[in-house]
């Protein structure tokens, strides 16, 4: 009986903490093993800085690809609902801008969507590469 009584209380005092954890679904670190991007996001604080790249000053995030400086940053960042943000990226050119969402789809899958805009291209072997206009991330 102590212990049923121990394991219930134990419970409720830490039950805020996994509450408070399980809604930040759109902070921390986002990856595609096939395209070698990524997204490093936190649409909360919007406190993330770019390596390299801090005279953009903090941001709600950017797109990068593994091993390369290049990125797509997020200007803005706005949470639709706990499943659904929206954003604006330019690339770090600034030269083409676009809109999309990030869709939750479960507690580690996101679905990246190119509304309207220009297409993401990253570098890759010295060319363009164009992403999909809907790529899957997996949380690392």
């Amino acid at each position: 009986m102590k212990r049923t009584i121990l394991s219930i209380f134990i419970g409720m005092l830490l039950s805020p903490v996994f509450a408070q954890e399980g809604g930040k679904s759109f902070k921390g670190y986002l990856y595609n093993d096939e395209y070698e991007v990524f997204l490093r996001i936190n649409f909360y604080d919007k406190n993330i800085k770019i390596a390299g790249q801090e005279l953009y000053g903090e941001l709600p995030g950017y797109l990068g690809r593994k091993g390369h400086s290049f990125c797509w940053v997020m200007v803005e960042a706005e949470i639709e609902d706990e499943k659904k943000a929206s954003m604006t990226l330019i690339n770090d050119f600034g030269s083409e801008d676009l809109e999309a969402t990030l869709t939750r789809k479960n507690d580690s899958v996101y679905i990246f969507k190119q509304e309207k805009g220009s297409t993401v291209k990253i570098p890759k072997n010295g060319k363009w590469q164009k992403l999909p206009k809907t790529l899957e991330f997996k949380q690392k």
